[in-house]
């Protein structure tokens, strides 16, 4: 299996003058979950190269197992330094597309319309794609094969209002996920705030935070070997 990683180039933090960008437990979980099963990885992102990692993201209180062996794991980093292109990739390239979250995505990947090709192209292939925490708002503008909002009717989770709040970024984000998933008549459901939470609707799987990312990248591989 082949699982292409989209990553955000987006390092702003609104207005406010702080950096964000990709979350990195949520790359390092489902990455190892892959690479340790036998699956090969490709990282991308819409500029290419290095993607900007969100420096809270790497604080001592969200360090796990997977982000310390990420960092310390030189053939990760590399891939990391050296993204492809977003332009440059294809549903055909893949078995299957994983989008980590972080703040990033809400501003670039959410209105990227090679973002938008690609898991429109990968499902319509019969494949799945699997997005956690703020990347599944990243779904805002894909549509079905009829032109309806993608979510219209499915069930889908994606980080939390109150998670949201909790951070104090209601106000900073372009769009709350859980909102925005609901207004495009998604079956927005959601767990405890910051506890694993999962959700499948055929081809698409969404998890609701950083602690959904190792589960989401489980059902992605299950969905795959169905």
């Amino acid at each position: 299996m082949k699982v292409t990683i989209v990553l955000t180039s987006h390092d702003e933090l609104g207005d406010t003058g702080r950096k964000t960008g990709f979350w990195l437990e949520e790359l390092a979980a489902p990455y190892y979950r892959f690479v340790d099963a036998g699956h090969e990885v490709v990282l991308a992102s819409p500029a290419g190269g290095r993607p900007p990692l969100d420096p809270a993201s790497n604080e001592p209180d969200f360090r796990t197992d997977d982000t310390r062996r990420f960092e310390a794991d030189p053939v990760a980093t590399a891939a990391l330094a050296n993204t492809v292109r977003l332009d440059s990739v294809t549903a055909a390239d893949a078995d299957a597309v994983f989008y980590p979250g972080g703040h990033g995505p809400l501003w670039d990947l959410a209105e990227d319309r090679d973002s938008v090709r690609l898991i429109e192209d990968t499902l319509r292939a019969g494949k799945p794609v699997s997005l956690v925490c703020h990347a599944p708002g990243v779904l805002r503008h894909v549509v079905d094969e009829d032109g309806a909002p993608l979510v219209s009717g499915r069930r889908v989770t994606g980080f939390a209002n109150s998670e949201e709040a909790a951070v104090g970024l209601v106000d900073i984000v372009p769009f709350l996920v859980e909102d925005e998933l609901t207004r495009l008549g998604g079956d927005y459901s959601q767990g405890d705030d910051w506890a694993s939470y999962v959700v499948q609707d055929g081809l698409l799987i969404t998890g609701q935070n950083p602690a959904s990312s190792a589960a989401a990248a489980d059902a992605l591989i299950a969905r795959v070997a169905a």
